[in-house]
């Protein structure tokens, strides 16, 4: 909320009944913000606390824990009758989980404290919905990242909800070089170059087409901008769309890019080629040449490199190293048309951390 000291600064800009109206509304929308704010923060903290008074009344003996799913229901429905909805069976076990997963991120590596000294509550960030869905996560530095781009991002449920289902985190963590995993966790994704775009795979379960069906490319394309505010979450931070269809004239041939996107935290153009079938070295010649393109003639002085991208359902490494030069700023994306399978993605990232470890002589 603003100062007071602004609102007297108002005075000049108050010039007619519709401004002083436009004045008011705009102060009450910014304090009600702030007050769900501070109540979402609050019920987050009670929850915590509530889940921690539920476990400490469970561990004061192993005949409280034989009849523990009893005393959440009487409890629940005392609680129900004196405060009304929101104290459920199911609530209460969410409360306890909740205290039971964010207190062991508190005291990890703690264990060498005075057990009679309490550390502080947790710092929650995020509304009571998105700690629901986050602390589903096994893996804590999964649960770090979401928690960090669901606020940096300011995600909705929704938006929350798809990208912990569609593996986000190990998707990134996948595709990054191993010493830089961890960032993840402390620092969220970070966009310092071309390559931190990059996911594996790319998923695009929500423009509703299914892997077992023949579609062309138009078709992909079509249901990319019908869902193209998904498109974009899914490409991650910072992506602008520019256009579809981008027609470019050289030595009397017109060349058409399938997407033009921009990148407002690289400061670059971001070209997409959209294909269905397997990418030929032609595909990745043909977007050289659309990178090139942009560079020498569209690009302005203060814009970073264009980078190009080839959307494609498979691709062989070894061919796209061969055919482009090392420095090309080009990178062949494979896309999947349904939501990965996350035990799987979770299964690889802990053998590429172990390996890493292994290698690197340290303990997980």
């Amino acid at each position: 909320m603003k100062e007071n000291k602004d609102i007297g600064k108002l005075n000049s800009a108050i010039v007619s009944e519709d401004t002083l109206f436009d004045h008011i509304a705009n102060l009450i929308d910014e304090s009600r913000t702030q007050i769900a704010k501070t109540v979402n923060s609050a019920m987050v903290y009670t929850y915590y606390g509530v889940g921690q008074y539920i476990v400490e009344f469970e561990q004061g003996g192993n005949s409280r824990a034989e009849y523990g799913k009893g005393v959440l229901k009487r409890l629940s429905a005392r609680l129900t009758e004196k405060y009304g909805a929101g104290w459920s069976y199911a609530n209460l076990r969410s409360m306890r989980q909740f205290y039971m997963v964010y207190s062991k991120m508190l005291t990890s590596g703690q264990q060498n404290q005075n057990d009679d000294q309490r550390s502080a509550n947790p710092s929650f960030i995020l509304p009571w919905t998105h700690y629901q869905i986050i602390m589903r996560e096994d893996n804590p530095d999964a649960r770090s990242f979401y928690e960090l781009e669901a606020y940096n991002q300011q995600w909705s449920k929704r938006q929350l909800q798809r990208q912990v289902s569609s593996s986000l985190y190990e998707r990134l963590a996948l595709s990054r070089d191993k010493a830089e995993v961890m960032r993840l966790a402390t620092e969220g994704q970070t966009i310092e170059k071309p390559s931190d775009i990059i996911k594996n795979p790319l998923v695009l379960e929500f423009v509703g087409l299914k892997p077992e069906a023949a579609y062309t490319e138009n078709k992909l394309e079509t249901a990319i901008l019908d869902k193209i505010e998904d498109f974009l979450l899914e490409c991650g931070k910072g992506f602008l769309f520019e256009g579809r269809q981008k027609r470019f004239t050289f030595d009397e041939d017109n060349f058409y890019v399938d997407l033009v996107l921009y990148n407002r935290i690289l400061q670059c153009y971001v070209l997409v080629d959209l294909k269905v079938d397997k990418l030929s070295h032609q595909d990745l010649g043909q977007m050289l040449m659309y990178v090139n393109y942009f560079d020498r003639y569209k690009r302005l002085e203060f814009e970073k490199p264009t980078i190009g991208i080839l959307l494609c359902p498979s691709k062989n490494d070894a061919l796209v190293e061969l055919t482009l030069p090392q420095d090309a700023n080009i990178y062949a994306q494979q896309y999947a048309l349904c939501l990965p399978d996350k035990a799987l993605l979770q299964q690889k990232l802990r053998e590429w951390i172990e390996e890493y470890n292994e290698l690197n002589g340290k303990e997980e």
